[in-house]
């Protein structure tokens, strides 16, 4: 499984950013998607995660209200569309496929439970 990352770019605060990940190559279903990021000396860390029809999601409480996964799996392709953006959201955004369709929250936050990453694209929000 492939996955390719676009969508980043430098946006000024309060500007809006959409973030796509294409999945290819031996996907299965019932798999969750997620995206990550990881700023400059921290630690890689959830953003959000979608359930395979999409009927459920997580959301870091820092994103909450702002930021909206989706995908559509025709497409094979996720969405992050990421709204009010903050200084603090600067980082490198990665894409991740985890191949179980667990939701359980414990879980969704650790990124050894993911299977399969994209490159990362960034993205720089300026004050």
């Amino acid at each position: 499984v492939q996955l390719q990352a676009s969508g980043g770019g430098l946006v000024r605060a309060g500007g809006s950013l959409r973030l796509s990940c294409a999945a290819s190559g031996g996907i299965y279903s019932n798999n969750v998607m997620g995206w990550f990021r990881q700023a400059p000396g921290k630690e890689r860390e959830l953003v959000a995660s979608i359930s395979w029809r999409g009927g459920a999601t997580f959301y870091a409480d820092s994103v909450k209200g702002r930021f909206t996964i989706s995908r559509d799996n025709a497409k094979n392709t996720v969405y992050l569309q990421m709204n009010s953006l903050k200084p603090e959201d600067t980082a490198v955004y990665y894409c991740a496929l985890r191949s179980s369709h667990s939701f359980a929250k414990s879980s969704l936050q650790v990124p050894d439970e993911y299977d399969y990453w994209g490159q990362g694209t960034l993205v720089t929000v300026s004050s």
